[in-house]
């Protein structure tokens, strides 16, 4: 993540709810519940900050149309994003509350039933 601060400037909460909504059933759930949850622990205050920049950063990845595999490649398309958010995950695992997942999934059945 050593571009996470370069990633993370190009995160916004406008950006990522158009990013993770327009293509959330190509990304497949796994994808979009990990940047769900990664998006609801970084909003949630007792995030703290060097946790949160981490996850903008692969978060800002994530939405950042250009990057190592281009998201409309069949397949493997989302693989460097997951990766990404994955390693993100591992570092701010401890921040990661039940209600974060929670959230993720109630949203997923929210958008997909």
């Amino acid at each position: 993540m050593t571009d996470k601060k370069k990633y993370s400037d190009s995160y916004s909460d406008v950006s990522f709810w158009d990013k993770i909504k327009t293509p959330a059933g190509k990304a497949g759930k796994h994808v979009v519940i990990t940047a769900l949850t990664l998006y609801f622990t970084a909003s949630d205050r007792d995030t703290p900050l060097w946790a949160r920049t981490v996850i903008l950063g692969a978060l800002g990845y994530f939405i950042i149309p250009i990057d190592a595999i281009p998201d409309p490649t069949p397949i493997i398309g989302y693989a460097d994003d997951i990766a990404v958010m994955l390693k993100a995950t591992t570092i701010v695992a401890f921040h990661i509350k039940p209600d974060h997942k929670a959230r993720a999934h109630d949203t997923w059945k929210s958008w997909f039933g």
